[in-house]
């Protein structure tokens, strides 16, 4: 099972653990450190090595946009909200912080695997996700300077469809995709005044 999540070793990972009161963290730190992970234990400022930890647990009822060295669900790690008021402006500040699973406290002798698990899984899929969405901007972004090298190229008497054709097989000897290659184009154009290295 732990493949199919594509689960890393979880041995000698971090977790910091954001918690006002220590002594109500025990449980989860006990069960952390019997995982393999080490724990740092912090509130309500956290170490400069927070940026580094693999996963962070924290506080949703006394937590704060403040406490956290990142924009709200700007995370570089996975984040696991301690769950105690189910009021809801709290669970909507713990989904706004990017919650990738919860845990309810007080947190008991079980619970905290499943949370590192289901974490983990959240937290590469919402990652490969903002990686899509962000090569999808760039295309769609892209596409006006595509239609300008286009233009350019058309300019010499060919038409759309051969220009286009053209930009491909450009881009397939510069071996570099056609939003590239486009790019390219304009560039030079802009710098040039013309097409002639394109040619």
């Amino acid at each position: 099972m732990a493949g199919l999540l594509g689960i890393p070793n979880l041995d000698q990972a971090c977790a910091l653990v954001v918690h006002p009161v220590p002594d109500h963290a025990a449980a989860l730190m006990r069960q952390l450190k019997a995982i393999g992970l080490r724990v740092i234990h912090a509130w309500p400022d956290l170490p400069a090595s927070a940026i580094t930890a693999d996963f962070v647990f924290y506080d949703t009822d006394m937590g704060y946009d403040a406490q956290f060295p990142w924009e709200p669900g700007q995370a570089p790690m996975p984040m696991i909200a301690l769950v105690g008021s189910e009021a809801p402006g709290r669970i909507e500040w713990a989904a706004r912080m990017g919650a990738d699973a919860l845990l309810l406290k007080p947190v008991g002798s079980s619970g905290a695997f499943s949370a590192l698990l289901m974490a983990h899984h959240s937290f590469e899929l919402r990652q490969s996700l903002n990686a899509q969405i962000k090569q999808l901007r760039h295309r769609v972004s892209a596409r006006q300077t595509v239609v300008q090298a286009v233009a350019l190229l058309s300019a010499h008497g060919k038409s759309q469809d051969a220009a286009y054709d053209q930009l491909r097989q450009m881009a397939m000897a510069w071996r570099i995709n056609v939003e590239d290659a486009a790019l390219r184009i304009v560039e030079n154009a802009k710098d040039e005044g013309n097409l002639r290295d394109c040619n």
